[in-house]
């Protein structure tokens, strides 16, 4: 392990302070993200808009005791953090990246480097996923490509890891060298050439020729030789290439390519030999992706077959974006964080990908930076947004407007945000799917909050990206034939059922669970076309499940009796069969089966398509011979089931737990539910799982309370000494249980605990702020990431179920990728 000291002799700058022993483990550059002070090093880097070492003194309060600094005077230093160690360098951004060159040194493990202008975080994540049967891998986490996110994706490599796969992005000469020195790869990767970050170059050739500098010493270089500045340079520099191509001599030639539904046929040879590919993406640039992870593969030697069984198993990576409700049945997709063409073209896939909600508007700001004229810049955005079906554009400055003549769709011109907020008009925005796209510097925050449907504080922001990520976990422990359905059921949960249906859609499950008919409805209303089971049909929603193409739960004989005296004609029925394997709560008994199977064989256009039953114990170990014996009575009951109906069905037994606990009895399906949201129902990988809600609110007013005082309804909240109270504006009306009344619950105010004093009311409650800094508007986290469900579950007695399901659908739901 290295150690405080050691690092001096590494970095050579100068000891201010060596006062303790301090093993190096953690490397920080961002004080928020502080989690474990012991170990931390804490780099004080200086940027064009924030100085670390302002945050000093707050990270030495927390516990931190190793800096690397480039300013402050000896004797103040000292002073100031006694037990600090401390060490001065000139630059402590170059101090971090000769850091990680040297831990990067220390292993002898295959390095792949991955640069170029698009394509380099996706091309990483599906390698990553596609080398993962065989190697530990380590890679860059997100799009940590720049000089601040290599070095600390470096330091992420250990001792267990067998491969590596790291991604670099310059915007200006000079800094692929450093980059190439942190990385130090063996093998690399040059996804492409194109217009991001034009800007810092003179010429494609130079951004080329200054990419290239990453693979001064690698054994091999994968590329595409169809893209010739880099075909031509490579070859200048004698680089030992491993190329694929469709109209270039290459290793891989490419013969032909077809969409065939949601998969690109790609025909190729490879060592003279003609092979055939199905790639699980239709875009061009995800095919172009998908071609370069495939040179890798048959570079390291994987069977043509594995290479096929991996890539049907590839998963798409997050998507980047922040979803909103707006008005008059409107809604948002929000990136208003930059605005570049590439950039623009992918939000503009996240549009097309939306299932269609109305007329698609784009709200579209200048874009800043692309290194291309003016004329021929606005060209292309009028193309893209023709081809991606756009049907009305907003567009605000002035030099958009400039080129207003390019756009042939229906189009409006503003000088400025303000200009269009001064001349907003909210009725003319109704049933439509709204991309807010813009540069910063045009506040385009500003159009999203004129957009917001709910004013209420209260917000539960739901993170898609870790959505996702609880989704691979389970799909990891999944054999490559079983499918996958997830439950939807109760707003997702309490989530928003269109939204995660639709990411779920996008990542292709298999099936999505409702618990009634008119949520199914809901789903198909918003474009969402997977298979739906719907757990309780009632009668009189028969019709509407036909119609909506809704496959019905069937548990009991007189509902069948009801569901087959409403058929009418031949068509066929879709129909799931509930056992009773030992719930006793619905399902068919052994007892039913002659009658079932008698009543079935007279409607043959009625198709059963699966036959499930539900574990009654399976998060808990001590039910473990209750579980197994259940599992066994549904392997039996679903052999006779398939007997008696003469083909197979879809078996399913586990739940979350379930695939969690019992592995080996995946059958033909799994269902997920709870433990997408985050929440792992046995608690033995919580830590595994990312939350996916935070419920937050904000402080509505702060009040001083005397001793002896009261607070809230029932003079249930005494004050026992003088306090200082903040009213929140949440409250069981918004699904915060009353339970959580004196005390019982707590909420974050800027990272600290405080307690509810009083009852909670119909729309606020009061909570205790004595001795914090807390003013109205604040924000309040009452459930999250640092004050768990399952914390808050525990305090009331109850389940995070529960807690999630609760949350009223008047609380605004904030849908975002990280």
């Amino acid at each position: 392990m290295l150690t405080f000291q050691e690092l001096t002799s590494i970095v050579q700058g100068h000891v201010v302070q060596l006062v303790q022993p301090w093993p190096v483990v953690h490397l920080l550059t961002d004080s928020r993200k502080l989690s474990q002070p012991a170990g931390t090093l804490f780099f004080a880097i200086r940027g064009k808009y924030n100085d670390g070492h302002k945050y000093l003194p707050q990270l030495y309060q927390q516990g931190v005791r190793a800096f690397v600094v480039e300013q402050g005077e000896e004797a103040e230093l000292k002073q100031q953090y006694p037990e600090a160690n401390i060490l001065r360098v000139e630059n402590s951004l170059e101090a971090l990246q000769k850091l990680a060159a040297w831990h990067r040194a220390n292993f002898q493990m295959s390095v792949i480097g991955i640069t170029g202008s698009n394509g380099k975080t996706i091309v990483k994540e599906w390698l990553a996923q596609l080398l993962s049967p065989d190697e530990m891998v380590v890679k860059s986490p997100r799009s940590y490509n720049s000089q601040l996110g290599v070095p600390l994706s470096v330091w992420q490599m250990e001792q267990n890891h067998t491969f590596a796969i790291f991604e670099a992005g310059i915007s200006q000469p000079g800094e692929m060298e450093k980059l190439q020195q942190v990385i130090q790869p063996t093998l690399g990767i040059f996804t492409n050439i194109g217009s991001a970050h034009d800007e810092g170059f003179t010429s494609h050739r130079q951004k080329v020729e200054e990419k290239l500098k990453l693979f001064k010493d690698v054994d091999l270089l994968f590329y595409c030789a169809d893209h010739a500045l880099v075909h031509e340079a490579v070859q200048a520099k004698e680089i030992k290439a491993f190329t694929w191509a469709r109209t270039q001599a290459a290793d891989i030639t490419i013969k032909a390519t077809t969409t065939v539904g949601h998969k690109t046929i790609v025909v190729y040879t490879w060592q003279g030999m003609k092979q055939r590919l199905a790639i699980p993406f239709t875009d061009e640039a995800s095919v172009e992706n998908a071609l370069h992870c495939l040179a890798v593969l048959l570079y390291l030697s994987l069977p043509l077959s594995e290479i096929q069984d991996r890539l049907d198993r590839l998963h798409p990576v997050a998507m980047r974006l922040e979803m909103k409700e707006a008005i008059n049945g409107c809604y948002l997709i929000d990136d208003t964080y930059n605005n570049d063409l590439a950039g623009l073209a992918i939000a503009l896939d996240l549009l097309v990908n939306q299932p269609q909600r109305g007329k698609r508007t784009v709200i579209l700001s200048d874009l800043l930076e692309s290194g291309l004229p003016e004329e021929k810049l606005y060209r292309q955005v009028a193309e893209l947004v023709q081809a991606r079906g756009v049907e009305r554009l907003i567009a605000i400055g002035e030099k958009i407007s400039k080129y207003r003549n390019l756009f042939t769709i229906p189009a409006a011109f503003y000088s400025s945000t303000a200009d269009f907020l001064n001349q907003f008009i909210p009725g003319q925005f109704r049933d439509e799917l709204i991309l807010v796209k813009g540069a910063r510097v045009f506040e385009f925050e500003k159009i999203v909050q004129a957009f917001q449907q709910k004013v209420h504080g209260t917000v539960l922001e739901v993170n898609l990206d870790a959505l996702v990520h609880n989704l691979n976990y389970y799909r990891s422990k999944l054999a490559p034939d079983v499918r996958l359905m997830v439950m939807v059921k109760a707003f997702a949960y309490g989530s928003g059922s269109f939204e995660v249906a639709n990411l779920l859609q996008f990542h292709r499950v298999d099936y999505l669970a409702v618990a009634y008919a008119d949520e199914g409805v809901q789903l198909r209303e918003n474009g969402i076309t997977l298979p739906i089971m719907v757990m309780n049909p009632s009668p009189d929603s028969f019709a509407k499940l036909r119609q909506y193409n809704l496959e019905p739960e069937i548990y009991a004989l007189e509902q069948l009796q009801a569901y087959v005296a409403s058929l009418s004609g031949a068509v066929t029925s879709k129909i799931h069969l509930k056992l009773d394997t030992g719930m006793h709560r619905l399902g068919f008994t052994e007892e039913d089966f002659e009658d079932l199977f008698t009543l079935l064989k007279q409607y043959p256009q009625v198709q059963v398509m699966s036959a499930f039953s539900h574990l009654a114990g399976a998060d808990e170990a001590v039910h473990n011979d209750f579980s197994q014996l259940q599992i066994r009575n549904f392997r039996s009951m679903a052999d006779a089931v398939e007997a008696q109906l003469g083909y197979k069905v879809i078996k399913h037994v586990l739940n979350s737990a379930g695939i969690v606990r019992f592995p080996e009895h995946q059958l033909d399906m799994v269902r997920l539910g709870i433990g997408l949201y985050g929440v792992e129902a046995t608690g033995d990988e919580q830590e595994a799982l990312r939350p996916v809600s935070m419920l937050k609110t904000t402080v509505s007013q702060v009040k001083k309370v005397k001793q002896g005082e009261t607070v809230g309804y029932s003079r249930k909240g005494i004050a026992d000494s003088d306090k200082t109270t903040a009213t929140i504006a949440i409250g069981y009306a918004d699904g915060y249980d009353r339970r959580f009344s004196n005390g019982i619950g707590h909420v974050l105010i800027h990272g600290q605990r405080c307690p509810l004093i009083g009852n909670v009311c119909m729309d606020m409650c009061m909570v205790d702020v004595t001795g914090l800094d807390v003013k109205a508007g604040d924000e309040v986290t009452v459930f999250g990431p640092q004050l768990t469900l399952v914390e808050l579950a525990k305090r009331i007695g109850t389940i995070p179920y529960e807690l999630l399901t609760n949350v009223s659908t008047r609380v605004k739901r904030v849908f975002y990728s990280e």
